[in-house]
């Protein structure tokens, strides 16, 4: 990744303590990544419009729009936007529902680690 480009990522979870979590850990970890929080489709939108995003974490399951009809209608808008589906619901048919919806992957919330979640991140900011 180029030298002093910011790398802005969002993080759309209603989960407020596994939102807060994640953002820390990416700050921590990347000191070129700004990170910006969402708890629903509306405030998503909201960042997404007013400074859109490199990279986004999406909860599949959040109040009102789920994160796969917004993740829909973002990549629509921006195919250029990288989306990470994470979920507590490892069911084969929300990994096929991720990927109809355009998600480009899908991270289980209770198998996956930091690490290992880290370890994507890196290779999704490596192509950037």
């Amino acid at each position: 990744m180029a030298k002093n480009k910011v790398f802005n990522t969002l993080i759309v979870e209603d989960n407020a303590t596994f939102r807060k979590s994640l953002s820390e850990m990416l700050t921590e970890r990347f000191d070129d990544m700004r990170v910006s929080e969402a708890s629903d489709s509306r405030e998503a939108q909201e960042i997404i419009a007013s400074n859109t995003p490199d990279l986004i974490l999406m909860d599949v399951r959040l109040p009102g729009e789920s994160g796969l009809e917004l993740t829909r209608r973002i990549k629509r808008d921006h195919q250029e936007i990288t989306v990470i589906m994470l979920t507590n619901y490892d069911l084969e048919e929300y990994r096929e529902a991720a990927r109809n919806y355009g998600a480009d992957f899908f991270m289980p919330k209770g198998t996956s680690s930091w690490e290992e979640i880290i370890k994507l991140v890196e290779t999704v900011r490596s192509k950037a």
